[in-house]
């Protein structure tokens, strides 16, 4: 018997598992929060979450992440050049991690929450073992997106000497800063139980 049926539901801010009443409607004891059997509009929450990433992933890519101004000329760099600049200057461990961290995980994050969104819409019954732990994975390593901004973000504060040198965050910093703030939120939204029900109830339920 899956704890769906036995009427039971864990809380989706400290992950109490408690019994819902008959009433279907509860607060968890423990810090007082909504319960629900499935989080409400589940699937609309992430796709809206994840369309907006996805439309802040091209300019994240194509505009500067940060201006550096020395000696009165200024240079602007994108995530993709300063890639290749480290590559050209032999820095390939650190072109290696910028790229992984800052292109091809968002990436893969964002194809990885489309297909598990489609495969619940569908209620596909396969794999769903391994779909919880490729939902697991994208919680897991969405975070370390951010150490691009991090870099800029230091880098900012700590190099600014007036006319000689001075770094400023693009706006390509914000896009993607965007992109990884609203994947996160994506995935929280995504209520990872809709992959165990053959049955789930359109947008995720609304109990």
């Amino acid at each position: 018997m899956r704890a769906r049926e036995a009427g039971l539901t864990s809380c989706h801010t400290c992950g109490l598992l408690v019994r819902l009443p008959a009433s279907g409607h509860c607060y968890c004891p423990r810090c007082d929060s909504d319960l629900h059997m499935r989080k409400p509009n589940s699937l609309n929450k992430t796709w809206a979450l994840l369309i907006a990433a996805m439309a802040m992933y091209l300019p994240a890519n194509l505009f500067p992440v940060m201006t550096v101004t020395s000696l009165g000329s200024s240079q602007s760099d994108t995530i993709m050049s300063g890639v290749i600049y480290l590559l050209l200057h032999g820095d390939w461990p650190l072109a290696l991690i910028v790229f992984v961290a800052s292109v091809l995980v968002p990436l893969l994050k964002m194809i990885a929450l489309v297909y598990l969104l489609l495969s619940v819409q569908r209620r596909s019954p396969l794999r769903k073992q391994q779909r919880i732990r490729l939902y697991r994975l994208v919680e897991l390593v969405g975070r370390w997106s951010m150490v691009d901004i991090f870099v800029v973000a230091l880098l900012a504060a700590l190099v600014n000497v007036g006319a000689l040198a001075t770094i400023e965050p693009g706006t390509g910093a914000i896009a993607f800063t965007a992109v990884v703030i609203l994947t996160i939120f994506s995935a929280m939204s995504f209520d990872s139980r809709l992959i165990w029900d053959n049955q789930g109830e359109p947008n995720g339920g609304t109990a």
